[in-house]
């Protein structure tokens, strides 16, 4: 299988293309000289130039906050360029596989998100998410849409590494409590995605590891794991704070746990609990 994937020195990019090299499928991540997605005519020209068998649309325009602020921008990658990848791929003869976020709803309600539930994204970035997945399936109506959250891995900037880093210079984290979600590894996002490839499954799925937590629970899941893995941290007292204590620029949603029941029966292994992969991913990061 020979799979071109978009974004792919991003966090979930890039383990994409090492997960399809160990099962040596045929794996090209154009970088971005070579596919910008503010250069719409680099989209059509890359996917033309491989031809691949399917197309995984990892690039995104993912600044929470400053999208606020660069709300254009966030626009012309988030649904124009997903809109131009969509297209190229049909062009191309390709399948299409397309991420997306638990930012398109607005954690409203207190029992996990299913697919077909109403979005209602309370930020430039989720309603550029949004109109994205709507534009990738006005052109390809049989495209894959898989919706994640909370993603951390070995690679790319993410919330694990900013705490590792903050628990290394700080006896004290002060972490949002009140907003709850549950943390996914990029390893089995991308194995749980590479399995909806094979089955040639379309339309849209949640993926997220198991469990639920606040920001304030990850946060000390990942002083404790990383202390006992030897990390050296400075920290001693992790503190649960409010949203309101801690503004910022863009709305988050509340309560962001996605329902996974209509992807769990199609996946080869059971969903490990969020916990246990990020004790996995820790062991990786300090080898």
């Amino acid at each position: 299988m020979k799979v071109l994937v978009t974004g792919g020195d991003g966090q979930l990019g890039t383990e994409l293309v090492l997960m399809l090299r160990e099962r040596a499928d045929l794996a090209v991540a154009p970088d971005l000289a070579e596919l910008d997605f503010l250069r719409p005519d680099s989209i059509a020209a890359q996917i033309d130039r491989h031809r691949p068998d399917w197309v995984i649309n990892c690039a995104a325009y993912t600044q929470v906050d400053k999208a606020e602020e660069e709300e254009d921008k966030a626009y012309r990658i988030n649904r124009d360029g997903a809109r131009e990848v969509a297209r190229a791929a049909r062009a191309a003869g390709a399948r299409l596989a397309h991420i997306s976020t638990d930012f398109i709803f607005g954690g409203e309600q207190c029992r996990p998100y299913r697919e077909g539930d109403a979005a209602n994204p309370l930020g430039v970035y989720g309603r550029s998410k949004w109109e994205g997945e709507a534009a990738v399936r006005e052109e390809m109506p049989d495209a894959l849409v898989l919706r994640t959250a909370w993603v951390y891995g070995a690679h790319g900037a993410n919330f694990v590494k900013t705490m590792l880093r903050l628990a290394g210079e700080r006896e004290e984290l002060r972490v949002v409590a009140d907003q709850v979600g549950t943390p996914a590894w990029t390893r089995d996002i991308a194995a749980a995605l590479l399995r909806l490839l094979d089955l040639e499954e379309t339309g849209t799925f949640h993926f997220t590891d198991e469990g639920v937590a606040s920001w304030y629970d990850f946060a000390c899941a990942i002083v404790e794991e990383a202390r006992a893995l030897g990390y050296d941290l400075k920290t001693r007292q992790v503190t649960p704070i409010a949203t309101d204590d801690y503004p910022t620029p863009a709305t988050r949603p509340a309560w962001s746990v996605l329902d996974k029941a209509r992807i769990r029966p199609l996946l080869e292994h059971p969903i490990p609990h969020w916990r246990a992969s990020l004790r996995a991913m820790l062991r990786e990061l300090k080898s």
